[in-house]
């Protein structure tokens, strides 16, 4: 994975055209341990782990009592609702936009 953009600058960008050398750009970039480190963390934080829990599943029972359980059963409903939706748009999109799709989506963050 290569980002599109440097998540680091070291001096604020140009403010208009034609102002850029190659050096004022490198003194710009981030050295190459930073840019790796960067690289590092993006992966760590965006990659795809075997106990990911998918938005809107429990996979231990925090409830028993029947109002909250008729709550998480309606939130589901409606997410299921949501991904048939997205699933119909994305059938005529290339490439589909997965990104919103509770289906796709986790229910928090690990970090």
């Amino acid at each position: 994975m290569m980002p599109n953009y440097s998540l680091l600058l070291r001096k604020p960008p140009p403010t208009s055209k034609g102002q850029s050398t190659k050096e004022t750009i490198l003194e710009t970039l981030p050295n190459v341990g930073e840019a790796v480190g960067f690289a590092t963390m993006a992966i760590v934080l965006t990659g795809n782990y075997a106990d990911k829990v998918f938005l809107g599943n429990y996979p231990h029972e925090r409830f028993d009592e029947p109002v909250p359980k008729k709550i998480i059963e309606e939130f589901q409903a409606k997410l299921a609702n949501l991904t048939k939706e997205i699933e119909q748009r994305n059938s005529a999109a290339e490439p589909p936009y997965i990104y919103l799709d509770p289906s796709q989506m986790e229910n928090s963050i690990a970090i």
